[in-house]
């Protein structure tokens, strides 16, 4: 049990990344002023990027395929009908602490894009700094060059971040701790842009730890209370693609069919039927009134296009000249494949491409896929862009795998096609777009009831594990499927890890609530209902959901204490429960509450200890005393709080003396942190025995494994300087000080990232102790070397970087 240095950080090492460089080469992306995370193979966790302007789009080029209209980056129609919800962002940047983040939410196509495009303009246009991130793992990577970052002369820094419920947690948790957004002198805000709230609730420890404000704000439906919203949007809509169309006069055009139902409370609904209106006015045809229609129509036109593209090379009077060469039917299952996999570095689709052993070579179906389908930005170097919007996208891929009703032809290869995107290669490593292949899958089959029977879950019943692989937003997704059979939930769930995993966390609570609900209707007995309910509760807590936990662990205590009614030897499990009652309410701010709760499991414990033999009753009742004294610290009770830590450590010791080689470790860290609880309550004397205590035993315990202790016994020995100076002992400080410094060099020389931190805070303390003594130039050595050490960690991060 490691123990804290007062006045340093411990390193805290996310799944994924392991390490933070400076990129010199590789993909030559840098920026300047922020910093740069990357993953060991050089691949970038994120990109940070400057606002881009609105393209300028050329109208035939929009007419040729109507659903580019519908992508928020060109803008063709402007922004509309939202007013209160950009005020109430205005509202939010311009008030509140120094740093502040809020998390946007609502389903696909409602509207979340646009909004926050015209927040960006109108901030910009404001004096401040826009800049927007993508995520890297799955990304093409923008060609060399840099961002500049820097924050001269701005009036505050907006951070966008689409797609944020897709992210990793702890690669979001990387970007907030971004150089770039913690510069004391500068207003930051930070919008994260989600379809569900469900990741919101665990990131928010990590802003709360960084003295963030944090808030989130629902994107609701267009209303329908006669205020006209929806008309309105319709109407800008239509005007605004009828211009592109050169019509003159577009309030002849009405709406498909009435826009008051379900169906065209998004805004991107209303805008399909003012596009497909417009569309069908031009052309001279009938538009569909439904959004399943108004679905097939728009890609219909798709289809239409590609054939327009292919031709009819038997009547063309300069065949050698012909440039485009891929039929319809290919062009199909490229536009299909690329739906599921995004954007693609050019070998990379090439690769992919040649796997299906399509009529003509990759390179030529790439080439006339991107003439359709251009790259999202003008310098990306990137290939198979996929259909826009991600709903239409959606759709699309429905509406081509067989097994639905619409008036659309489904493809028998579709299918196998999507299985072999999917499939794990020997090594049962997942493809990199396995994440974005479930999450649109699933999000297509809460529209379209065939998919999940008739592809999806069958799948995954294949292989359970591609669930996990896709992460938490895709688990979400799954786990609200109305029609998913419980009995897959159950295959994917015995998958997850059985403690904390930052980046399935918040799905795999929503998996287990939902599973929770079929097994206690399914069961009457006590045990079980107990059982379930301390699972969730569990998973709540992790996911960040501590009240929800709370709420769960309670209902749980009947069913525990009938079976202690009937049989005591259920008493640890009723202890074990009331310690987590207590703690999901401690971390839900509810300290006092977590008083009572923890007390009763104290007395349990302790009426075990007495009764029962064995060591771990009472390495159980220690453990319980310190969750109690942990409890009493934050309501106050500082006198009641030490007494329980006291009593532990007695206990620990106890053990220690009977049993070393189990129990010594476990008391040397308690020891360490009961040090610094007396030194933080003014009982400066007994704080440096104890610390001296937990030196001698870590020493023991380095000499006998120095590998697995040398580290936890250099920060006790900086504590202990500092207790001994505490009680002006300062000579006496010097020399643990000095012997913490040594044996953390050869730690932070083998593993920079994870001991320079040690090293730097021991070195700041050494500082400490050589001025007291008098020996102020080497202090100062001291104090110089820890600033070079937590510079070059800067500069490992990125900062600075220009390429």
């Amino acid at each position: 049990m490691s123990q804290p240095v007062e006045g340093a950080e411990e390193p805290e090492e996310p799944h994924g990344p392991r390490q933070v460089v400076r990129a010199e080469g590789g993909f030559a992306y840098g920026v300047i002023g922020a910093d740069i995370h990357v993953f060991g193979d050089g691949m970038p966790l994120y990109l940070l990027e400057n606002l881009h302007p609105v393209p300028e789009t050329d109208s035939q080029w929009l007419r040729e395929q109507p659903s580019r209209m519908l992508n928020s980056r060109f803008a063709v129609v402007g922004f509309t009908s939202r007013a209160d919800e950009l005020a109430q962002l205005h509202q939010w940047r311009e008030t509140g602490p120094r740093l502040a983040a809020r998390w946007l939410h609502g389903p696909g196509g409602q509207g979340k894009s646009r909004l926050a495009a015209q927040f960006a303009a109108e901030s910009a246009a404001a004096g401040w700094k826009v800049v927007t991130t993508t995520h890297g793992p799955g990304s093409v990577i923008p060609p060399p060059g840099s961002q500049n970052m820097r924050l001269d002369n701005t009036a505050g820094l907006l951070m966008i971040v689409d797609y944020a419920d897709r992210w990793p947690q702890t690669h979001l948790t990387w970007l907030l701790s971004n150089a770039l957004l913690h510069q004391s002198a500068v207003r930051t805000r930070v919008l994260l842009l989600a379809r569900t709230a469900d990741l919101w609730p665990a990131l928010r420890a990590t802003l709360t730890n960084q003295q963030a404000g944090i808030s989130t704000q629902f994107l609701q439906p267009l209303s329908t209370d006669g205020s006209g919203q929806r008309a309105a949007m319709f109407e800008a809509a239509r005007d605004s693609f009828a211009s592109r169309y050169g019509v003159d006069t577009p309030a002849d055009i009405a709406p498909p069919g009435p826009l008051n139902t379900p169906d065209f409370g998004l805004t991107l609904a209303v805008h399909m039927a003012a596009l497909v209106a417009v569309d069908a006015h031009v052309h001279g045809r009938r538009p569909p009134a439904d959004m399943a229609g108004l679905t097939v129509y728009l890609l219909d036109r798709e289809h239409a296009h590609w054939a327009r593209l292919y031709g009819d090379r038997t009547h063309q009077l300069n065949p050698t000249e012909r440039t485009y060469f891929t039929p319809p039917s290919v062009m199909n299952q490229a536009v299909f494949i690329a739906a599921l996999t995004g954007a693609l570095q050019d070998s990379t689709g090439r690769e992919v491409l040649s796997t299906f052993r399509l009529p003509l070579a990759p390179e030529q179906v790439i080439a006339d896929h991107t003439i359709c389908y251009p790259p999202a930005g003008p310098a990306r170097e990137s290939v198979l862009e996929p259909l826009y919007p991600d709903r239409l996208a959606e759709d699309f891929l429905a509406l081509t795998l067989p097994g639905h009703t619409a008036d659309y032809p489904v493809q028998t290869w579709a299918a196998p096609t999507a299985t072999a995107l999917l499939t794990r290669d020997s090594d049962l490593t997942p493809a990199a777009w396995t994440p974005r292949t479930i999450t649109f899958l699933a999000a297509a089959a809460e529209r379209w009831d065939h998919l999940g029977p008739g592809y999806l879950y069958p799948l995954l019943r294949e292989d359970p594990q591609l669930a996990l692989n896709a992460g938490s937003a895709a688990l979400t997704s799954l786990a609200r499927l109305d029609d998913i059979d419980p009995a897959l939930l159950k295959a994917i769930e015995a998958r997850f890890p059985p403690g904390r995993h930052a980046d399935l966390d918040a799905g795999a609570a929503v998996v287990v609530y939902r599973l929770a609900h079929h097994r206690l209707a399914d069961t009457q007995d006590a045990y079980e209902h107990a059982r379930v309910r301390e699972n969730l509760a569990k998973r709540l807590h992790y996911a960040g959901l501590h009240e929800e936990a709370a709420t769960v662990a309670q209902d749980a205590l009947p069913a525990c204490r009938y079976l202690v009614k009937a049989n005591r030897a259920h008493e640890p499990g009723l202890a074990s429960m009331l310690n987590s009652v207590g703690v999901y309410l401690s971390e839900a701010g509810r300290s006092e509450e977590a008083l009572t709760p923890a007390r009763e499991a104290v007395a349990i414990r302790r009426r075990l200890a007495q009764t029962k033999p064995g060591a771990h009753q009472h390495e159980n009742l220690a453990m319980a005393l310190m969750s109690l004294g942990s409890w009493l610290s934050e309501v106050g009770r500082v006198e009641d709080a030490l007494a329980c830590t006291r009593e532990a450590v007695a206990i620990r010791r106890r053990l220690s003396d009977a049993d070393p080689a189990v129990h010594q470790y476990t008391l040397a860290g308690l020891l360490g942190n009961f040090g610094i609880d007396l030194s933080e309550n003014g009982q400066q004397d007994e704080a440096v025995a104890v610390t001296q205590e937990a030196v001698t035993l870590f020493r023991r315990l380095a000499g006998t494994d120095p590998v697995a202790h040398q580290y936890s016994l250099a920060l006790v020995l900086t504590n202990l300087g500092t207790r001994l100076s505490e009680v002006g002992r300062h000579g006496e400080a010097l020399a643990p000080s000095q012997e913490a410094v040594v044996l953390f060099r050869p730690l932070a020389k083998a593993n920079p990232a994870a001991y320079e931190p040690g090293l730097a805070g021991a070195l700041t303390n050494l500082g400490n102790r050589l001025s007291a003594v008098g020996q102020q130039g080497a202090a100062d050595a001291a104090r110089q070397e820890a600033a070079a050490i937590r510079s070059r960690a800067r500069q490992r991060s990125g900062q600075g970087v220009d390429h």
